[in-house]
C-alpha cells in the first residue's frame, strides 16, 4: 500500500461497524481502535462503582484515571481495562442498556477523545470506529464511512449475536426497541450527536453480506489512496 492513511467508520447501534473495522484494518495492517469499546469500559466502571451518569465530574476523574488498553485475543480483541479482561463484561445487555447515557457526558467524550488521537500520532495507518470519528476525533481522516442497518436488521444481528455467546438477558422484540432507543439518544444527545460527516460515503448494510461490505470499503480506501 503507497501509503498509510486515517479510516473513520461511523455508525449507530450493532451496525457491525467493529467487525468491519477489524478486518479491514488486518487486510491493510493498520492499527484497529474500538472507541465503542472504550465508552462501554467507562461504562462499566461507571456502575460497579455506582456512579450515576449525571456525576459528570467524578465520571471525568473516572476516565482520566482509568486505563483501557487493547491486545490481541482469540476473538481478534482483547479489552483490558485497568489491567483486567474486560472483554465479555462490556458486551453484555447490561452495559449497552446503558452506555448511551454515559457516553453523552461531555466531560468523558473530551477525556477519551484524546486518548483516542493519541494512537494516531505516530504516522501508522489507523482504522477507527464509533460514532464521532469522522466528524469529532479524525475530522480530517481521508476515507470515512457512515455505516448503517435497519434498526431490525441491527436487532436481529444483535440477537444471533447474544445466542451464539450465550447471552439471553433481551430477546429479540426488546432488543429492536432497544436499539431505538439508543439511536434517538445517540442522535439528539448535545455533545458530538451521532450524524455523518459531510464528506463521509453512506453505506447501507441491511441487504449485504459482510464480505460485500468489506469489498465495498477497501474499494473506496483504494481509490482514495490511488
Amino acid at each position: 500500500m503507497s501509503k498509510a492513511i486515517q479510516v473513520a467508520i461511523d455508525g449507530p447501534a450493532s451496525s457491525g461497524k467493529s467487525t468491519i473495522a477489524k478486518k479491514i484494518a488486518k487486510k491493510l495492517a493498520y492499527v484497529y481502535l474500538d472507541t465503542g469499546a472504550m465508552y462501554r469500559a467507562i461504562t462499566l466502571l461507571a456502575l460497579d462503582g455506582h456512579i450515576p451518569a449525571e456525576d459528570a465530574d467524578a465520571l471525568k476523574a473516572l476516565a482520566e484515571a482509568s486505563e483501557i488498553t487493547f491486545e490481541p485475543g482469540e476473538n481478534g480483541q482483547r479489552v483490558l481495562v485497568n489491567g483486567q479482561d474486560q472483554s465479555e463484561a462490556i458486551r453484555t445487555d447490561r452495559i449497552s442498556k446503558e452506555v448511551s447515557a454515559y457516553s453523552a457526558v461531555s466531560e468523558v467524550r473530551q477525556v477519551l477523545v484524546e486518548k483516542q488521537r493519541a494512537y494516531t500520532q505516530n504516522g501508522q495507518g489507523v482504522v477507527m470506529d464509533g460514532r464521532d470519528i469522522g466528524t469529532v476525533v479524525l475530522p480530517d481522516a481521508e476515507v470515512k464511512i457512515f455505516l448503517t442497518a435497519s434498526a431490525e436488521e441491527r436487532g436481529r444481528r444483535r440477537f444471533l449475536e447474544n445466542q451464539a455467546k450465550g447471552y439471553s438477558e433481551m430477546n429479540l422484540e426488546d432488543l429492536i426497541e432497544d436499539i431505538k432507543r439508543r439511536d434517538l439518544y445517540d442522535s439528539t444527545r448535545e455533545d458530538s450527536p451521532l450524524v455523518p460527516a459531510d464528506d463521509a460515503v453512506m453505506l447501507d448494510s441491511s441487504d449485504l453480506t459482510l464480505e460485500e461490505v468489506e469489498d465495498s470499503i477497501l474499494a473506496e480506501i483504494h481509490r482514495v489512496i490511488a
